[in-house]
């Protein structure tokens, strides 16, 4: 675990200092360019993807690049064997631009992590998303109510404080919401997805729930399925395929990302998720350099429902080069299928 040991480490989490300054301090940020734990693995042919996938980008991977040249940054992702691409924006195109640039590179926009919320544009925002071919759609949830304002305003010394924790009332009506678009979504042939971070895995005060659990049991199957986020799942200490056998056929998009070190992050029960989130956020690297057994996830595809997966590194433009990054992930991901069973599970 580079320099940190595990005694050091739980000092640091029960010290509540777990910030980026102090884990750059314990040299566990990797140096830009460089990529730690396995080498990078070579360029070669594609191995078998589970029956009817396609290989897929997040373009939040790579949106530094297309931030500057989106159609230059959409011809490298083709390039490099990608099939499938996952837009956060739409680059000010129209839906038929934007159409025509991923028919012109072969690519397909299956699912999207765009804004698209009730209200009086939601059919147009839909119908957009139709003519862009996509299936599936981020939805933004309304946020809860801002007490009302006081009339005096707050003294200079006055401490802020942190956003109201979810409850399971407050969930409940994000996931009407969901239903909802869900309900207008199905004229245009699309669904509604659900993307996790680490955060709806944290129990509710004293009880044994968590907000996940809630999004499951009242999501509506036939509208709303679950994107789930491998990678974060694995840092909220989840075990995907379990999931999958819970319940089976929901997680119809995944996210697959990866990180070295995570076994070190369950000696600390008193770490909230953002706090894991926040630690493990300097232990992402390429997929197919960290410790997620892949491999035996993907070979419970069928179980989960799986349809589409798109490949995301939140934090490629730090290596210096998010397209080659985009690389290393494509084909460190072909590899690790293709790689015989000897990875040990990260996570116990």
């Amino acid at each position: 675990m580079s320099n940190l040991s595990r005694r050091e480490f739980a000092k640091v989490a029960a010290a509540g200092s777990l910030t980026a300054a102090a884990l750059a301090t314990a040299s566990i940020t990797p140096a830009v360019g460089q990529f730690p734990g396995r080498t990078p693995p070579p360029e070669e042919a594609p191995a078998a993807l589970p029956d009817g996938s396609a290989m897929g980008l997040e373009i939040y991977t790579v949106r530094d690049q297309a931030a500057k040249d989106l159609e230059g940054t959409i011809r490298q992702v083709a390039a490099i064997g990608y099939k499938e691409v996952e837009p956060i924006d739409f680059g000010g195109l129209t839906p038929k631009q934007y159409r025509a640039l991923m028919d012109k590179y072969g690519l397909t926009a299956i699912s999207g992590h765009t804004e698209c919320a009730p209200g009086p544009d939601l059919d147009k925002t839909l119908e957009g998303m139709q003519i862009m071919g996509l299936q599936y759609t981020w939805v933004t949830a309304p946020r809860r109510p801002r007490p009302a304002a006081s009339a005096t305003p707050p003294a200079r010394s006055a401490v802020r404080r942190p956003p109201a924790a979810e409850t399971p009332d407050s969930v409940k009506r994000t996931v009407d919401t969901y239903n909802q678009v869900g309900q207008v979504a199905k004229k245009y042939g699309i669904q509604v997805l659900v993307h996790n971070h680490a955060m709806e895995f944290e129990k509710f005060p004293r009880s044994e729930q968590c907000p996940y659990d809630i999004i499951l049991a009242e999501s509506d199957p036939a509208t709303v399925v679950m994107q789930m986020d491998i990678g974060w799942a694995s840092v909220a200490g989840q075990d995907p395929i379990a999931m999958f056998h819970k319940n089976p056929g929901r997680f119809v998009l995944w996210h697959v990302k990866d990180f070295m070190n995570l076994q070190y992050l369950f000696p600390q029960p008193e770490m909230t998720e953002q706090q894991r989130m926040s630690v493990a956020g300097h232990w992402m690297v390429p997929v197919g350099l960290g410790g997620i057994d892949y491999k035996a996830i993907f070979a419970h595809a069928k179980l989960a429902g799986m349809k589409h997966f798109a490949i995301e590194q939140d934090n490629a433009y730090t290596w210096g080069d998010s397209i080659a990054a985009a690389r290393v992930c494509y084909h460190g991901l072909l590899r690790e299928l293709a790689a015989p069973d000897t990875k040990t599970p990260s996570v116990s």
